[in-house]
């Protein structure tokens, strides 16, 4: 495959930029994976393709505030730093972007609102910086207060105060990410109870987005883009419920590429999944044998990404970009505020 095969045009008044309300009255297009055949529905609707004994797995990975505002000291010029993840949480230094960056320079300091401030210890890349902050214990809780959500850099606004709720899926647990995985937007805590009583088991794991889930891929051969590498973690518990399932023949419904990647990440060669925690850089593209997604839930992906490379490798990719048409002509909404799509 190359890139161009997952070209189409995407008219910008089809990106969502505000989600609906309540979460599960999105749309949801069905797509039958070996047919192409296709159903429009609600997400609500997402209950009649489960049956009991089924496990519904989720990323329970959380958004964390991680666009900041600062000055920098004695020129007060204003400073933007995008946190972009923890390396080390004692000595509390971090990985960030800083904007202006020809104004940012190892040794300077830049403060911010609540006693918070950080100084730049290295230069990573040409806007990329490694600071350390000052308040030892657990920088997540200090962003939280004067953070704003990080939203898409597709999504042509400013953060406002509900973001900090809508772009986060209600069961997010563990802070790290900074892009919500988005598929699992669309579930309300009632949804996932009426799920829950019909027999069907939620299992989490962590897969914690990094800004490398909206780079382009800039070569035509895809063998050779490289994938940014993301944290993940799978229980021993979540990876016993899901092999218990498949051992009994059981479908595992897959909430989103990120959680997808997590669970073919962590196989084993006879195709069970193992308990695991690390980094991976895992880029599925057609063809790809799945070892244990069967059923995706997923949004409406932008041109030419690697979520849409992924999405087209369990669903076929005539399929794929059929739906999408469809999609489009339908007046679907696409990307991270977006309607959703289930390869079933």
């Amino acid at each position: 495959m190359k890139l161009s095969d997952f070209k189409y045009n995407l008219p910008k008044p089809a990106i969502a930029k505000y989600p609906v309300s309540p979460r599960d009255k999105s749309k949801l297009l069905v797509l039958d994976k070996e047919t192409g055949e296709m159903e429009d529905k609600k997400f609500s609707d997402i209950i009649d393709y489960m049956e009991k004994g089924d496990v519904l797995v989720v990323n329970e990975t959380r958004v964390f505030q991680a666009r900041l505002y600062g000055k920098k000291e004695k020129t007060q010029a204003k400073i933007e730093v995008f946190l972009l993840r923890e390396l080390n949480k004692e000595d509390c230094i971090w990985d960030v972007i800083v904007d202006p960056a020809r104004k940012v320079r190892i040794g300077n300091k830049i403060y911010f609102d609540n006693n918070l401030w950080c100084e730049v210890i290295d230069n990573t890349t040409s806007r990329g910086r490694t600071v350390r902050f000052n308040q030892p214990g657990n920088v997540f809780q200090a962003v939280e207060k004067i953070g704003f959500t990080p939203l898409p850099p597709y999504i042509k606004r400013e953060p406002e105060p509900k973001d900090k709720e809508t772009y986060q899926t209600v069961y997010a647990k563990v802070d790290g990410a900074v892009a919500a995985p988005t598929a699992g937007l669309h579930f309300t805590t009632k949804l996932l109870e009426k799920i829950k009583k019909k027999g069907i088991q939620i299992v989490p794991v962590i897969l914690h987005i990094g800004l490398g889930t909206f780079r382009s891929v800039e070569v035509e051969d895809l063998t050779k883009h490289k994938m940014d590498s993301e944290y993940y973690e799978i229980s021993p518990h979540s990876a016993e419920v899901i092999n218990k399932a498949m051992m009994a023949k059981h479908n595992i419904i897959v909430v989103g590429t990120s959680t997808c990647r997590v669970l073919e990440t962590s196989t084993t060669a006879d195709g069970f999944v193992k308990p695991a925690k690390g980094w991976t850089d895992k880029f599925i593209y057609p063809p790809y044998v799945f070892k244990v997604t069967q059923k995706l839930i997923t949004n409406f992906h932008a041109p030419e990404s690697t979520l849409l490379m992924l999405v087209s490798a369990l669903g076929d990719t005539d399929h794929v970009m059929k739906a999408y048409k469809k999609a489009l002509k339908d007046k679907y909404r696409f990307l991270s505020y977006g309607d959703a799509m289930f390869i079933k």
